[in-house]
C-alpha cells in the first residue's frame, strides 16, 4: 500500500495534534519514549503495538531495553510521515 507523504503544513500541525512526539530534524518521522513499570509492562504494550501495526501493513522502528521502549514512526514507501503515522501515534497515545 503506497501512501503520499504528508504536506509540509500538515507536517507543521504534527506537534498540536500529537505533543508527546518529537519530529525528527529532516522532518521525515516522529519519535517517542515511553517507560512502564517494567519489562512486562513494556513488552505487553509492544505487543498491542505490534498486533495494530500489522493489521495496518504498517510497522514501527523500535527499541526496547527492560521498561523503556522508543519507536520512531515513518512511511518509506511514502519517503515521509503520511497518514497512517498519525493514525498510529494516535492509537499508541489512546493506549497510554
Amino acid at each position: 500500500m503506497t501512501e503520499d507523504a504528508l504536506e509540509p503544513r500538515e507536517i507543521d500541525q504534527l506537534s498540536e495534534q500529537l505533543p508527546a512526539w518529537k519530529l525528527d530534524d529532516d522532518r521525515s518521522g516522529i519519535r517517542r519514549e515511553i517507560t512502564f513499570d517494567d519489562f512486562n509492562a513494556a513488552f505487553g504494550f509492544m505487543t498491542r503495538v505490534a498486533l495494530k501495526a500489522d493489521a495496518m501493513n504498517h510497522h514501527p522502528e523500535w527499541f526496547n531495553v527492560y521498561n523503556k521502549v522508543q519507536i520512531r514512526l515513518s512511511s518509506h514507501d511514502a519517503g515521509g510521515l503520511s497518514q497512517r503515522d498519525v493514525i498510529l501515534a494516535r492509537f499508541i497515545d489512546a493506549l497510554l
